[in-house]
């Protein structure tokens, strides 16, 4: 099975692209939703709250939106986060990819850090999703994200990421639009498992 590093700058829409290749039959993880995951459990609660404190707590849950505010103002508290979160993420990872081995011949993982990161090496085929940046701006701002510009400043620019990826999607237009791409990149990908 090839497993393919998805990824993309704020806004591109990664992840109505990842939906894209999960409504195209190809089973889809999102490194952001295993983040979330981890977050409602008890252990990351409470490493969280025993660094933080009761601000990052709200009615007895991990208040993101808290830990964004701290992390991304304060790149030693983002740097402890990342090291404590990312082994984590990296055992789901392949514990998802273990379980579908056999049974798929291609496997798609959102990253949105993916090459800032230096994870390429654990894809075998990576893919940029870039926008026009005033349609980037008009999505992030209709996210209403707190710490944004933080996020936005730890990511490479798009066409970085472009220059890196082995594909590339553009998604400037509608869904359909942007599924129809999705299609012919996962038609290439295809092309490249062995039989």
């Amino acid at each position: 099975m090839l497993l393919v590093g998805l990824t993309g700058g704020i806004g591109s829409g990664k992840s109505e692209a990842l939906a894209a290749f999960e409504r195209l039959g190809v089973p889809t993880l999102s490194t952001d939703a295993v983040v979330h995951d981890l977050l409602g459990t008890e252990e990351l609660r409470g490493l969280l709250h025993e660094r933080w404190g009761d601000r990052v707590l709200a009615d007895g849950e991990v208040d993101r939106a808290a830990v964004a505010e701290i992390v991304f103002e304060r790149p030693d508290e983002l740097s402890w986060l990342e090291g404590t979160l990312f082994p984590r993420v990296g055992e789901r990872m392949m514990a998802w990819r273990t379980g579908l081995e056999g049974d798929h011949d291609v496997g798609v993982v959102e990253v949105p850090l993916l090459f800032e990161a230096g994870i390429e090496g654990a894809f075998d085929l990576t893919v940029a999703v870039v926008a026009d940046e005033a349609l980037r701006d008009e999505r992030a701002r209709a996210r209403d994200h707190r710490g944004l510009e933080g996020r936005s400043g730890r990511q490479l620019p798009q066409d970085e990421k472009a220059r890196r990826a082995d594909f590339v999607v553009r998604n400037d237009g509608t869904i359909r639009d942007l599924e129809a791409a999705v299609g012919e990149v996962l038609a290439e990908v295809r092309g490249r498992v062995s039989p």
